[in-house]
């Protein structure tokens, strides 16, 4: 079967985004300096359609994270922070554009019902409302044998980390301190759900964590 796969950054103190996140800043404050490791990468920019990039550490740790991924899901606020029901005349399509970076299905938890949404380059967001098992056996029926992506945000990883459904997870840990916002291990008691430290990859301004079950 195929392997639920959780890739996210974190803050040495814990959160995977800022405070005050809102529409207009969807990580909070002080949320992109997470991912400032990653942004001048040739590994991540390149599947974002933009060319150059620096090759360091932090290279194969990206493109090992994409390969063999099938499928992606996320939650709501993930693929877009507006709030509540969706606008029939004028629906909210996300932070991703018209040519969003995945290129394959990725499946939206929500609690509102949604008609698929199918963009440039092979990305197709599917709106689920029955819940993480129904998205994580959609994701896998879509991702055909491959891996399945669970991208975040922190509510949904602690769904599926609760829920003892995540085979594998890599941590991004960021040196820097956020102060508040969302914790990605908020109220998962004290173990990882089976998860066990496998390796770690130091690189420029990121170490990366790896673990997975035995």
């Amino acid at each position: 079967m195929s392997k639920l796969r959780l890739t996210i950054s974190m803050s040495l103190d814990g959160y995977v985004a800022g405070p005050d996140q809102s529409v207009e800043n969807p990580l909070g404050v002080g949320g992109t300096r997470l991912h400032e490791w990653a942004f001048e990468l040739e590994s991540w920019r390149a599947p974002h359609g933009l060319d150059g990039g620096e090759v360091n550490e932090s290279s194969a740790v990206v493109e090992e994270g994409l390969a063999n991924v099938g499928a992606t899901i996320m939650g709501r606020n993930m693929f877009g922070g507006h709030p509540g029901g969706w606008d029939a005349d004028a629906p909210w399509n996300g932070w991703w554009g018209d040519d969003p970076p995945f290129h394959h299905a990725v499946f939206v938890l929500t609690h509102h019902a949604r008609e698929p949404l199918v963009c440039e380059g092979g990305t197709t967001f599917t709106f689920v409302t029955d819940g993480i098992v129904s998205a994580l056996e959609q994701a896998r029926q879509a991702a055909g044998g491959k891996d399945v992506s669970l991208a975040g945000g922190a509510q949904a990883c602690q769904e599926y980390l609760a829920a003892g459904l995540v085979d594998e997870m890599v941590i991004n840990l960021a040196p820097t301190l956020l102060g508040g916002g969302e914790r990605l291990f908020e109220g998962l008691g004290d173990d990882l759900h089976g998860l066990e430290p496998r390796r770690s990859v130091a690189a420029p301004a990121v170490t990366h964590l790896f673990f997975s079950r035995p």
